[in-house]
């Protein structure tokens, strides 16, 4: 159960550690630091703010007096608040500001080169480029010109290492390749000179209120830009403003140059205006157009009947009719009165239904062409009409023509078309119907001329046709005389209030202080991140107290890192922290030894995970502990697939317990003196091709009780216990063992084998011993165990590590 505890504690995330390693990387936060705060610094220095400028305009409905009641744009339009949100609609629709852009050529940009960017120059630039409108000019690349005096330039580009340019022709907006000739160009050219290059054609012109201010010597730049990217950098930038209810509109324009935002927003209400009137004036065009036609042909009609009553005068001689056919003319006219009423409703409808068959919106009808009409199914459906064209017109500012949404309210319009051309039909059924009885009375008074004269007759009939022809005639007139006073009067419903204007507004103000708090938000989160990634997939152990952690063995001692340039820290450096420590080691093992009431000769095993953790460094400060003590110590290195000890004391490898175990040698042949008193070395000899049979042999135990015999210490370095099993075959020998760990080093996982021997009873008396312990480390955790005091060994410790000058101090932060 505790074994268990002891792994899942293990695999748990370490806050901890993590915190302090994040905070181990501040050295690299610093640097991250610093470079981003000259980063934001250089750009905020390099930041080219805008201008925003605004205009008010406001919709009201302007209705034409000369419209009928049933006409007024409130029907037509569906009241103001309908009207403004059309007009809003088209103010941010793309297919306006397409129009703007082409009509002030704003993708054609004008600058100059300043100290970090390229300034806009447009609205004071000194000259112009004019361009061939069918030529293909390039796009996306500035061309240099550079007065050499009032008349002369220097046209050239440099695009690099392409071979070919993007170019577009601002007629129909078709973009093409085309492949350079050379990257490089340069050419002088006079104003007014056409140039004709492959990608840029035109000629540069003067402008004359600022001939005077062309700059020799200095660099412009001439850039075409993508149409659609350049629409669509202005549609980002626009804004239409409208309180709910009210007819006042304000569009806002943000741009890095004050003269293109006042040209750009009064160019579109102007367009707007323009657009708007257009349309108003539509319907009166297309009522004229009619009438036109139909003038034409009664003019005929008229010309013929006057050319017939002339005729019969001239031949029959007849100037006036009889007073007796007074009266009966009289009836007569009253009829054909009538009659005229009924011919004006028919063209009425013929002018109504001449419009449902030409026109295809149905916003508005012309006033012309529902004068006459009093049919309230036909009124109905005029209005539903108005209310589906209205729909769909506002539909088509904001969403795309394929949907089917387009295609229904089609089809309603369509069928209410149909109703309405069937309802006109059996309406002028019925008033042909009453033409021909009212045609019919007339033919009964007229066969009451019978008593006149035949050429009186004859006269009277041609008179009367030739009147009906002329008041028809003078019908059509007065139809178009109203249909072009409407269109001279009509003016636009946008009333442009407050223009935009430069009256020295400033740059937009922006924050920029808020950039430095992201600079150090993206100079902390790598760092976060990275301990956090490090921590969490981290699987080695860097403090003493992760062993707690992971295993029910104790901890017996803490030593520190090495600065000798051996491994006889012990020796070399007495005072030394290190020294210490490993006196601290030998104290705690007399304990063992004490408590487990051990006489005579004490052995200590010395083993590890894995080569590298410090067995043999280990092995020897503590043989070398002892031998200081003035005991009569033997270092024995039982590692016989990799010996070491033998080059620290600067001896001979090719005799050692190798040879004493197969039998060559006796003890006192491969025993070797050391230069510290008290100890003496047993290497390991030549490397046998069966160590684990040597070890585990009768000569093994002869060899550990002839050492007993001669020593009172044995210190044995054991091969790593987590790669061979010879150190398992010898702990049987040792009254102590330690199993070294080493700092930063030793992984997690190794020490799940001897704490599972440990657990199930099959090693004992064995501890850890940690290693190369530095306090100054990642994790600034600190221990006892007789090391790691820092500054509160002063005068106890030597001196290990010379003053550093301030340079070598800043350059060792970045060695670690």
């Amino acid at each position: 159960m505790e074994d268990h505890l002891s792994n899942g504690n293990s695999q748990m995330f370490d806050f901890k550690a993590f915190v302090y390693r994040a905070i181990s990387y501040w050295k690299w936060f610093v640097l991250l630091l610093i470079v981003g705060l000259y980063v934001v610094y250089q750009q905020n220095i390099r930041r080219e703010f805008p201008y925003t400028l605004e205009a008010s305009l406001t919709v009201q409905d302007d209705k034409n007096p000369l419209f009928t009641s049933n006409t007024s744009l409130v029907f037509n339009y569906g009241g103001i608040s309908g009207k403004v949100q059309e007009v809003l609609l088209n103010l941010k629709s793309r297919k306006h500001h397409e129009k703007v852009v082409d009509s002030l050529n704003l993708y054609l940009t004008y600058s100059t080169q300043g100290r970090f960017y390229k300034t806009d120059i447009y609205g004071s630039q000194p000259f112009k480029f004019v361009g061939l409108d069918s030529a293909y000019q390039v796009i996306g690349q500035p061309i240099k010109i550079n007065f050499s005096d009032a008349n002369t330039f220097t046209l050239s580009y440099d695009f690099g290492e392409a071979t070919k340019v993007t170019a577009q022709n601002y007629l129909d907006k078709s973009i093409k390749t085309i492949a350079l000739k050379t990257p490089t160009f340069s050419k002088s050219y006079t104003l007014n000179e056409y140039i004709d290059l492959p990608f840029f054609k035109g000629s540069i012109v003067k402008i004359k209120a600022k001939a005077k201010a062309i700059a020799i010597n200095t660099d412009y730049f001439i850039q075409y830009n993508n149409f659609n990217s350049t629409v669509s950098s202005f549609v980002n930038n626009y804004a239409v403003t409208n309180q709910q209810g009210s007819p006042l509109l304000v569009t806002r324009l943000t741009n890095k140059n004050k003269a293109k935002i006042v040209d750009y927003i009064n160019t579109s209400v102007f367009i707007l205006e323009r657009d708007q009137l257009q349309r108003k004036n539509q319907y009166a065009i297309n009522t004229v157009a009619f009438i036109d036609k139909q003038l034409a042909r009664v003019k005929g009609q008229l010309n013929r009947k006057a050319d017939s009553l002339n005729d019969f005068m001239r031949s029959n001689k007849i100037f006036d009719l009889e007073n007796e056919s007074t009266l009966l003319s009289a009836k007569i006219e009253g009829y054909n009165d009538q009659k005229e009423i009924l011919n004006q409703s028919l063209l009425s409808y013929d002018l109504l239904k001449n419009y449902l068959l030409t026109s295809q919106d149905f916003t508005s009808f012309p006033a012309p062409a529902l004068q006459g009409i009093d049919d309230p199914n036909i009124s109905a459906s005029i209005s539903k009409i108005i209310s589906l064209s209205i729909q769909k017109s506002t539909l088509e500012s904001s969403v795309r023509d394929n949907v089917s949404v387009f295609g229904d309210l089609n089809n309603q319009i369509e069928s209410l078309k149909n109703v309405m051309l069937e309802n006109i039909a059996s309406v002028k059924t019925n008033i042909g119907y009453q033409i021909q009885s009212i045609n019919s009375k007339i033919y009964s008074s007229e066969s009451q001329y019978s008593t006149l004269p035949e050429s009186q007759q004859k006269l009277e009939a041609i008179e009367r046709e030739y009147l009906l022809s002329q008041s028809t005639y003078n019908l059509y007139l007065a139809k178009r005389g109203e249909a072009d006073l409407i269109k001279a009067s009509n003016i636009s419903d946008i009333i442009l209030i407050e223009p935009a204007k430069d009256i020295g507004q400033g740059r937009n103000k922006v924050n920029l202080s808020i950039r430095y708090v992201f600079a150090v938000l993206a100079a902390l989160i790598p760092i976060i991140i990275l301990a956090f990634i490090i921590t969490f997939f981290d699987n080695k152990i860097h403090v003493p107290s992760d062993l707690e952690k992971l295993a029910n063995i104790p901890l017996l001692g803490v030593v520190g890192k090495n600065d000798t340039d051996n491994n006889l820290a012990v020796f070399n450096k007495p005072k030394s922290a290190v020294a210490e420590a490993f006196r601290a080691v030998r104290s705690s093992l007399q304990f063992i030894y004490k408590k487990h009431e051990l006489e005579g000769t004490k052995t200590v095993m010395v083993t590890s995970s894995i080569s590298g953790e410090g067995k043999t460094f280990c092995s020897i400060n503590i043989a070398s502990v002892f031998a200081l003590s003035g005991k009569k110590t033997v270092l024995v290195g039982l590692d016989l697939r990799k010996p070491k000890i033998f080059g620290d004391f600067d001896i001979d490898n090719s005799i050692g317990a190798v040879n004493y175990l197969i039998g060559q040698k006796n003890l006192s042949e491969v025993v070797q003196k050391t230069k510290v008193e008290h100890l003496d070395v047993i290497t390991s000899g030549p490397i046998p091709p069966n160590p684990s049979e040597l070890l585990i042999g009768e000569q093994m135990d002869r060899f550990i009780e002839e050492l007993k015999a001669n020593y009172d210490y044995i210190v044995l370095d054991t091969p790593p216990l987590g790669l061979v099993a010879d150190a398992f075959e010898l702990i049987e020998y040792a009254d102590a063992s330690l199993y070294v760990v080493r700092q930063d080093y030793t992984k997690k996982e190794m020490l799940g084998l001897i704490n599972d021997k440990h657990n199930k009873g099959e090693v004992k008396n064995i501890s850890f011993l940690y290693n190369f312990y530095d306090q100054k480390g990642k994790y600034g955790y600190g221990y006892g165990y007789g090391y790691g005091y820092g500054a509160y060994g002063n005068g106890y410790h030597e001196n290990e590590v010379e003053k550093l000058t301030v340079l070598n101090k800043i350059k060792g932060l970045f060695k670690k």
